[in-house]
């Protein structure tokens, strides 16, 4: 194996085991997935902006970055509000079903608030910078010359992880025909939502 080739696997295997962690991200790419909705624009925001974070990170801006402490806690106090408020909604519709999305995407929202949910749940986690940007970032730095292709490897696992989640979701779209398992699906998601805008709000 050529050393480029070993590098791109070490950042698309180190990429992947961070990327693939249970969050509020993939808690929403998988209920999109599910209800067909905005999948592929979701999907696409979800891997541009690891990618754009992942080339941050290659390039050394985590050191610029450690200057201003006080912009990830103002992103973690944000982040958890969001995340809050987002938990609360998952609550009302575990309470009042009829309210809830269907598996068939009839809407709460929009494609629009799909974006802008997606685009708040990826840049408003403090969590998403300290993975990408801090740690891989100091990871690919070691790979010297090779840097970038480890950065590629690691861009590669983002986009191979969401598409899989996003599309592959639907294959789960037959046993939550029924609206007592969007409910579940739903508590689960506030579940997570809840604990992860505390966990936030606490560490910011």
């Amino acid at each position: 194996m050529s050393a480029s080739l070993a590098a791109a696997a070490a950042g698309f295997g180190t990429g992947l085991s961070l990327i693939v962690a249970i969050g509020a991200q993939n808690a929403f790419v998988l209920r999109q997935g599910i209800r067909r909705h905005a999948v592929l624009a979701v999907v696409a925001i979800c891997a541009l902006s690891d990618a754009v974070l992942i080339a941050l990170g290659v390039g050394g801006v985590g050191a610029v970055v450690v200057t201003w402490p006080g912009a990830l806690t103002a992103i973690g106090w944000i982040g958890g509000a969001f995340l809050l408020g987002y938990g609360a909604l998952a609550v009302r519709r575990v309470v009042r079903p009829a309210g809830a999305l269907s598996a068939e995407g009839e809407a709460e929202g929009s494609v629009r608030r799909a974006v802008l949910t997606c685009l708040a749940l990826t840049w408003l986690n403090p969590h998403v910078y300290l993975d990408t940007v801090f740690l891989l970032g100091s990871v690919a730095a070691d790979r010297g010359p090779l840097r970038w292709t480890f950065g590629l490897g690691a861009v590669f696992a983002s986009l191979c992880w969401f598409t899989a989640l996003g599309f592959g979701a639907r294959l789960l779209g037959r046993f939550l025909a029924r609206p007592a398992a969007w409910r579940v699906l739903d508590g689960l998601v506030a579940a997570m939502m809840i604990t992860f805008g505390v966990t936030l709000i606490a560490g910011a």
